[in-house]
């Protein structure tokens, strides 16, 4: 109740828009749907500005009716007056004017009813904004509530992620002094026992290989060049 008078008091003044036509706050209970209270009055809301369009639209048809009554009866005052009338056209008048005096009673009944909606829909939406109020004002608590578990779950992941990180770090390297320990003392033969392989070592073996190819072709062109010299002594001989 007392958040209730507090939203009262903050919409005073306020011009809010009629909320059923409103998609804005519609999308709002896209997640989570609405309250039935809210949609039970959400219900009334739409009922009011239904009887409101229908009573404008009786209203126009109603005038518009006038308006033709109004044309006719002219008419046969028109005929009276050059005494050109028939008893049949006194009769139209006379129920032209009966059925402007009914029409004039409805449209004082519905203008009365029209006058008095306006504050109705208004009140009806004061109180469904009331209510939307308390439902935001309890989501964002809830939604808060949970995003902050959340911010705290993630942090402590993340600690703990770095711990893991290190940890992973500390046995590589572990692992890697191992390696080069046992390599230098025992040889590679016997590394086999331990199953103990390292992308190091599979990058450094095309290496080494490239150097002994690099190493065999300067050794065969040296010889190349050497026979080709002892050739070239000959044939000056």
């Amino acid at each position: 109740m007392e958040n209730e008078q507090e939203f009262k008091q903050a919409l005073i003044g306020k011009k809010l828009p009629v909320l059923v036509l409103d998609q804005k706050w519609h999308r709002l209970f896209a997640i989570h749907g609405k309250t039935e209270e809210i949609i039970k009055l959400e219900s009334s809301l739409k009922e009011l500005l239904g009887k409101q369009g229908k009573l404008n639209q009786e209203i126009k048809e109603l005038k518009r009716l006038k308006g033709k009554l109004m044309d006719s009866i002219v008419q046969n005052m028109d005929s009276i007056s050059k005494e050109t009338h028939s008893p049949l056209q006194e009769r139209k008048m006379e129920e032209d004017k009966r059925l402007i005096d009914e029409i004039n009673e409805k449209l004082d009944v519905y203008e009365d009813e029209l006058l008095d909606l306006p504050e109705q829909i208004r009140s009806v939406n004061g109180e469904l904004m009331i209510l939307s109020m308390e439902y935001f004002y309890e989501k964002i608590r809830v939604n808060k509530s949970e995003a902050d578990e959340i911010a705290e779950w993630i942090d402590s992941v993340r600690v703990e992620l770095k711990k893991n990180i290190i940890r992973k770090q500390n046995r590589e390297i572990n692992n890697r002094e191992i390696y080069s320990y046992l390599h230098d003392i025992l040889g590679p033969e016997v590394l086999d026992l331990f199953d103990i392989k390292y992308q190091e070592e599979e990058e450094e073996e095309p290496k080494e290989e490239q150097n002994a190819q690099a190493g065999n072709t300067t050794e065969a062109d040296q010889t190349s060049q050497d026979g080709n010299t002892d050739q070239e002594s000959k044939a000056e001989k």
